[in-house]
């Protein structure tokens, strides 16, 4: 008893991910090759023709009006027609068609499955055919569906020579939205698809791509490629792979080095393996220091048996975890293999780039990220190798994915070396915990290191503020405040690495309450109902048991109040007692001392600190009525013309002027030798 087939039932059970969905009509484009080579088998480049059109319907998707500016919106395709000069439909070619999963081309690889993909994609499929029948031409037409299976025609008209047409019709709306919709997106697919045809000995027909006026050559992207190739085989349990090596001219196309998976001379799937051997990237440079990018096309009788039907993956695990019960490859194998034959062909290049990628690291950590500098020779110990030209950014990320690798490492092994101290030690315990406290003293210097870089980085970003813009004009206070210490903000909210306040003196790092643009009635330091709102206002309390370090009979005072009022870069206003910063801030002293005041945890401040002394310092640029109102404060110049300075009797406070230039250069010289340390410039 025969089995009966049914065609609609394969066609539902054939698989076509949306993301290939110009797959059908590869399978076309390869049909027709194969047709010209069993035609001109000595001539296929010579003599053989192939044409891909690209059928769209009447209007455009989108109309914009004939007045519309840019480029007119591209007609929704509605199909795709392939003629070829092959061999045609001769008898055994129209038997083969007819039976599923005929093995008439099995030799080269194919599995009599892919005119399925095309009723899956498109609605109908319309063949016509010319073939030599000894010495006669004959021809035949007919129409392909799942409704109606092969349904013959009548045989065309004006026969001249031998060929095939294939239309495939009714383009599937779900496939039609995820293909490509441009004639140059199309032809590079066809062509990416077809390479192997275009790169063997003997070379390809003549392959256009038409649409509407527009015509293309697939022969003009193998001479866009400016490739060189060589050859290369080995075995993974037993069984031959083949590979192409190409060295492409490096393009933004040709972006990464690229291994191709084929089966019967087709690309099947492709991968990136940059990264996968060190020094393997996009940009790598031959012996004539010539840039080209690495491009690898695999077969095998092997993967040609393990095709999906679909020819879009390979029937193989990607691994197999412990002993394999099968001895057959995996993909891991497989690429493991493929890998090895790379570093061997591209010895050279990939030294070169080993040593390119050292330099552009030692010149980053060296210029940006002396952070890194503590750590260098232990990330180097792991084989750190990146691309050349890599970005800053991701730089700083695999730097810091290394770091923090030997830091997790670092603290399994502390925990370790510390069990192993109980009891008996081992007897390289000592070469451990010396090794262990050595790397410990690297990641400190490291931290440190972070912490200078990151002062550096603060400065220059406080100097770009205080510039002038192209019209003139100058950042605003608030974006000065901020950098300095967030506004709105008090110590509570804010931890210590959050502010800045070191760019103006060290010791504000260290205080008891903290407050940023914020009302006096909002202080827990004061009681005064005021809502003026000092810039920064901050107090120091050192509780009666609090231990200092302090010469015989000195004595400390129990408070400090410090206030910072800041005006805008080249502000030149000062010229009223509601907007001169230096009465600002001796009112504000005043304001804290009349007030009951407390720590910042509620108690009461000692009443021999009733009059604490205070620190007043205004950052402002010395315009001439800035200079007015110092000089009406009897203050006195700095030697380097960039402030001024003075002790203010009445309200028994120090006052300091500061021009924004004169911060920057005072925080940048009290820094100097941390920067110097590290390579860092000072300015």
């Amino acid at each position: 008893m025969a089995l009966k087939t049914s065609l609609a039932g394969r066609v539902r059970n054939t698989t076509l991910p949306k993301t290939h969905a110009l797959l059908p009509l590869h399978e076309a484009v390869v049909n027709g090759i194969q047709a010209i080579d069993a035609r001109f088998p000595n001539d296929v480049a010579g003599r053989g023709r192939l044409t891909v059109r690209i059928l769209r319907e009447a209007r455009a998707e989108l109309d914009l009006g004939a007045g519309a500016p840019g480029r007119a919106p591209l007609k929704v395709i509605t199909g795709f027609s392939v003629e070829d000069n092959g061999i045609g439909f001769t008898s055994d070619n129209m038997t083969s068609f007819e039976t599923l999963d005929s093995d008439f081309k099995a030799s080269i690889g194919c599995r009599g499955v892919g005119r399925l993909l095309w009723l899956v994609a498109f609605d109908d499929v319309q063949v016509s055919s010319a073939y030599y029948d000894g010495e006669s031409l004959s021809g035949r037409q007919f129409r392909f569906s799942i409704s109606r299976d092969v349904v013959q025609e009548a045989v065309p008209d004006g026969l001249s020579d031998a060929g095939t047409i294939v239309h495939l019709r009714g383009f599937k709306k779900s496939f039609q939205q995820s293909a490509a919709k441009t004639a140059e997106a199309i032809a590079r697919e066809i062509f990416e698809h077809c390479i192997w045809y275009f790169l063997r000995e003997g070379g390809a027909p003549d392959v256009l791509v038409a649409d509407d006026n527009e015509t293309l050559s697939l022969k003009d992207y193998v001479e866009e490629l400016g490739h060189t190739e060589t050859t290369a085989s080995f075995e993974v349990k037993g069984q031959a792979f083949e590979m192409l090596n190409l060295r492409l001219k490096t393009s933004a196309r040709n972006a990464t080095p690229r291994l191709h998976w084929c089966a019967a001379n087709r690309v099947v799937k492709d991968e990136s393996i940059a990264g996968k051997l060190p020094g393997l990237y996009a940009r790598m440079k031959d012996d004539n220091s010539a840039e080209f990018t690495y491009v690898c096309y695999l077969s095998a009788p092997f993967l040609d048996d393990r095709v999906r039907a679909d020819r879009t993956d390979f029937d193989l695990p990607e691994r197999l975890p412990g002993d394999a019960l099968l001895d057959e490859p995996t993909l891991d194998d497989i690429r493991a293999g493929v890998l090895a034959e790379v570093s061997k062909s591209l010895a050279e290049p990939l030294a070169s780039a080993q040593v390119a990628s050292k330099e552009r690291i030692n010149q980053y950590v060296s210029t940006k990220a002396p952070k890194f500098r503590p750590l260098m020779k232990r990330i180097e110990s792991v084989g750190i190798v990146v691309d050349p030209s890599i970005k800053d950014a991701e730089l700083e990320l695999e730097l810091h994915k290394h770091a923090q690798k030997i830091e997790t490492e670092l603290l399994a092994e502390g925990h370790a070396v510390f069990a192993a101290s109980n009891g008996t030690k081992p007897e390289d315990y000592d070469e451990r915990l010396a090794e262990y406290l050595e790397t410990v003293k690297d990641f400190n210097q490291s931290d440190l290191a972070n912490y200078v870089a990151r002062r550096r980085t603060t400065l220059d970003i406080l100097a770009k503020l205080i510039e002038s813009d192209g019209d003139g004009k100058y950042a605003r206070e608030d974006r000065v405040h901020e950098l300095l210490f967030p506004m709105r903000k008090d110590s509570n909210d804010v931890g210590v690495d959050a502010s800045n306040l070191w760019i103006l003196d060290e010791r504000l790092v260290f205080h008891d309450d903290l407050a940023s643009d914020k009302t006096l009635k909002s202080m827990p330091v004061t009681d005064d109902a005021s809502t003026n709102r000092p810039d920064i206002l901050a107090t120091r309390v050192l509780e009666a048991d609090s231990p200092v370090l302090a010469t015989a009979g000195q004595k400390l005072p129990l408070q400090s109040i410090v206030v910072v009022e800041l005006k805008r870069p080249m502000r030149n206003d000062a010229t009223t007692e509601d907007k001169n910063p230096i009465a600002q801030c001796l009112d504000y002293v005043a304001r804290v001392r009349e007030g009951k005041v407390t720590t910042a945890t509620g108690r009461l401040i000692p009443s021999s600190a009733q009059e604490p002394p205070a620190f007043c310092y205004v950052i402002a640029d010395l315009t001439p009525t800035m200079e007015r109102m110092c000089k009406l404060s009897n203050l006195t110049k700095t030697h380097d013309g960039l402030g001024y300075f003075g002790y203010v009797e009445p309200y028994k406070a120090y006052v300091e002027v500061i021009s924004f230039d004169g911060l920057v250069n005072a925080a940048t010289e009290r820094n100097r030798a941390f920067f110097d340390r590290l390579g860092l410039p000072s300015s």
